[in-house]
């Protein structure tokens, strides 16, 4: 077998190694991702219904207590909405980033690493 096509065998092994982790990777995240947008989901009914009541409960105290109209009541409401639904985004977002399938970006690039030769 010439040096080519041991090269060629190597890479095609490595590869097919490759595959066979990235396959068991996203096999783990994509349990881990529906269990976790499952809970998240109802996680956030709960939270909306209770959002409802306790919005509904700030509003007649606001007007009562206050002495607020109406109007101004919901709006003051709707402003505390506002900057809890910012945090919330905001720490959100933080927590949906990071590395998906990091055993095969690790793999890959220490694989390439070595084919080209640089360690």
């Amino acid at each position: 077998m010439s040096n080519t096509g041991r090269v060629t065998a190597i890479v095609a092994s490595v590869m097919d190694l490759h595959v066979r982790i990235a396959l068991q990777e996203v096999d783990r995240e994509k349990r881990r991702l529906i269990a976790g947008a499952l809970l998240l989901s109802g996680g956030l009914v709960l939270v909306l219904l209770s959002l409802i009541a306790a919005e509904t409960a700030l509003l007649i105290w606001f007007h009562s207590a206050k002495g607020l109209d109406w109007t101004t009541a919901a709006l003051v409401v709707g402003a505390i909405n506002l900057v809890v639904a910012g945090l919330f985004l905001r720490i959100g977002g933080q927590l949906t980033k990071g590395p998906y399938l990091p055993d095969t970006i690790a793999g890959l690039s220490k694989t390439t690493r070595a084919v080209l030769g640089r360690d």
